[in-house]
C-alpha cells in the first residue's frame, strides 16, 4: 500500500520562458504559457487534473488562477474544457460558453485576450468544440467533435512538440468513436499518445488515454506498462488509482482489480469528505471492486460491497445509486449462484427507471432456475416496460429463450438463445464488467451441459474467455466440459 502524501507538492519554475510543472501527487506536465507567475501553480495543477479526469477539482483550480490573474486566458480554456469528457460522450456546451464569456463576449474578444498565438490557437479549438465559429455553429454534438478532432490534428502538426497538444488531440480521435469501440480508431489515438510516453513517462495525459486505447482483452497487453506506472504517476487522482484497474480487468488479473479499487475509492472517499461531498457508495469504483471480488471468489467482500450500496438505496438515491445497485445486485446474485438472495436484495425500483433492466432480468432468471416460471413471466413483462437500450434486448431473448427450454421447447429456446448471442458480439466490445450481466455464450455454454452436448458447451465457454479473459463462471463451466 503506498503512504498518501498529505500536502500536494508543486515545483514550478521557468526557464527560457517555458513553464516546467511536477506535482508528486498528480504527473509531470510542460505547458508554455503567459499567465502571471502566481497564478501558476493552480494552472498547472488544473491541467493535471484535467487529464486525470478529476473535472471539478480541475474546475476549482483553475477558477483560482483567474483570480489571481483574470487576464489568464488559458485558464478559462481549462475551465471551459472541464464542460466536455470526451470519452464518455458527455458535454456540457451551455456551461462552458459561460467560462469563455468571463473571458471576453465574442470569439473576437477572446482571442485579443490571448498573450500568443499558440494560446490563440487553444483558445479558438474549444470555439471549434462548443460552436461557436462558422463552420461549427449549429452542428450537432457528433459533427463538432470531428471539427475539433481536424483541428487538433492541425494544431498537432503545427506543435509538434507541445505534449500537452499531442495529448489532447490524441483523446480526440478517441471522442470520435461515437458508436463505441473501433479498434482502428483506438489504434491511431495511440499511435499518436505513444510519442508522448516515450518522452515524458510521468504525463498523466499520455498513461491515461494510452490505457483507453488499449482496454480490451486484445489489446490490453500493450496498456499493461502503463497500468503498472499510472497508480505511481498520480496517487492523488482517485480516477488514476482506478484506470489501471482497466488493463488488469481486460486481463482477467482480479487481485490487481481488488487492490486499484480499494485505492481509488480510498483517494475518492478522502477527497469528498474534505469537501463535504456525498460519498460514492453506490459508483464506478465500487461496482469494479465488487466484480472484482466476485471473480476471485470472494462472495463475502463482494456482498459487503454491495450491502453499502443498498442502505444508500434505501434512502434517497440518484439515477446513478439506482443504476448501479441494479447491476451491482445482478453481478453478486448471478455471479455467485444465489438465486434466493433477490429476496434479500429488494428496493422501489420502477421499471422505467435506472437500474429497472437489471432488477428485473435476475429476478427473472432466478425465477427460472428456482423453477417459478408464472414469476419468471411476471419479471420479463416488467422487464419488457424498461427503460430501452441496446443490452435490454438481449436480456429479453435470454429470459424468452429459457422459459421456452424450461417448457420443453429446446429447439426454440436454442433458436432464442443464438438470437441473443449474435446480437450480443455485433456490439462493439466495451471495457469493465460486464453490461450484459449473464453473458449469452456462457449462458449457452451452462444450458449445452445440461443437455449433454459437451462439444458445443465447450466452445461456448472459450468463445466467452476470449471475450472476458478468465471469467470464474465460464472457466468453471470450461472445467466441467472436461471432466
Amino acid at each position: 500500500m503506498r503512504k498518501k502524501l498529505g500536502i500536494l507538492i508543486l515545483l514550478v519554475f521557468t526557464v527560457h520562458g517555458t513553464l516546467l510543472a511536477q506535482s508528486k501527487l498528480l504527473g509531470k506536465i510542460d505547458l508554455p504559457n503567459s499567465g502571471a507567475k502566481a497564478a501558476q501553480a493552480d494552472f498547472i495543477k488544473g491541467v493535471l487534473y484535467l487529464h486525470n479526469f478529476e473535472y471539478e477539482d480541475a474546475a476549482r483550480s483553475f477558477r483560482n488562477a483567474q483570480k489571481i490573474d483574470p487576464d489568464f486566458a488559458l485558464a478559462y480554456w481549462g475551465e471551459a474544457k472541464t464542460h466536455n469528457h470526451a470519452i464518455w460522450m458527455r458535454q456540457d456546451r451551455n456551461a462552458a460558453i459561460g467560462v469563455l464569456k468571463k473571458l471576453g463576449a465574442s470569439v473576437s474578444e477572446r482571442q485579443a485576450k490571448a498573450k500568443t498565438q499558440r494560446e490563440k490557437d487553444y483558445l479558438m479549438s474549444l470555439e471549434i468544440l462548443y460552436g461557436n465559429t462558422a463552420e461549427s455553429k449549429g452542428r450537432s454534438k457528433n459533427e463538432r467533435d470531428f471539427l475539433y478532432l481536424n483541428k487538433m490534428k492541425e494544431l498537432h502538426e503545427r506543435y509538434p512538440e507541445d505534449h500537452e497538444i499531442t495529448a489532447f488531440y490524441g483523446l480526440s480521435i478517441l471522442g470520435s468513436a461515437h458508436e463505441g469501440r473501433d479498434f482502428a480508431t483506438y489504434m491511431r489515438a495511440g499511435a499518436e499518445l505513444f510519442d508522448v510516453w516515450n518522452a515524458n513517462q510521468e504525463h498523466p495525459g499520455a498513461a491515461h488515454y494510452l490505457i483507453h486505447s488499449f482496454d480490451d482483452p486484445t489489446h490490453a497487453p500493450l496498456g499493461l506498462p502503463m497500468a503498472r506506472a499510472y497508480s505511481k504517476i498520480a496517487p492523488d487522482a482517485a480516477h488514476a488509482q482506478h484506470m489501471c484497474s482497466h488493463i488488469f480487468l481486460a486481463l482477467g488479473m482480479w487481485e490487481d482489480v481488488i487492490s486499484a479499487n480499494i485505492v481509488a475509492r480510498k483517494v475518492q472517499t478522502t477527497r469528498q469528505v474534505e469537501l463535504k461531498e456525498r460519498t460514492t457508495v453506490c459508483g464506478h469504483y465500487p461496482w469494479w471492486l465488487q466484480y472484482g471480488y466476485l471473480q476471485n471468489g470472494e462472495f463475502e467482500q463482494a456482498n459487503a460491497v454491495l450491502q453499502t450500496c443498498s442502505i444508500r438505496v434505501d434512502g434517497t438515491p440518484n439515477n446513478t445509486e439506482l443504476f448501479h445497485y441494479g447491476i451491482m445486485r445482478a453481478h453478486q446474485i448471478i455471479d455467485s449462484e444465489n438465486w434466493k438472495a433477490v429476496e434479500k436484495w429488494t428496493g422501489d425500483m420502477d421499471a422505467s427507471r435506472a437500474g429497472g433492466v437489471d432488477y428485473y432480468f435476475v429476478n427473472a432468471l432466478a425465477a427460472i432456475k428456482t423453477k417459478q416460471v408464472e414469476k419468471a413471466k411476471e419479471n420479463l413483462a416488467l422487464l419488457k416496460a424498461s427503460n430501452n437500450m441496446s443490452e435490454r434486448q438481449v436480456k429479453i431473448k435470454q429470459i424468452e429463450g429459457l422459459l421456452l427450454i424450461e417448457q420443453g421447447k429446446t429447439n426454440e429456446g436454442l433458436t432464442l438463445l443464438k438470437e441473443a448471442l449474435e446480437y450480443e458480439f455485433s456490439l462493439p466490445i466495451d471495457f469493465g464488467p460486464p453490461t450484459i450481466v449473464k453473458p449469452t455464450s456462457e449462458l449457452l455454454g451452462e444450458v449445452y451441459v445440461q443437455l449433454g452436448r459437451l462439444d458445443e458447451a465447450k466452445k461456448a465457454f472459450k468463445d466467452q474467455l476470449v471475450r472476458t479473459p478468465n471469467r470464474r463462471l465460464s472457466l468453471a463451466g470450461l472445467t466441467k466440459t472436461s471432466e
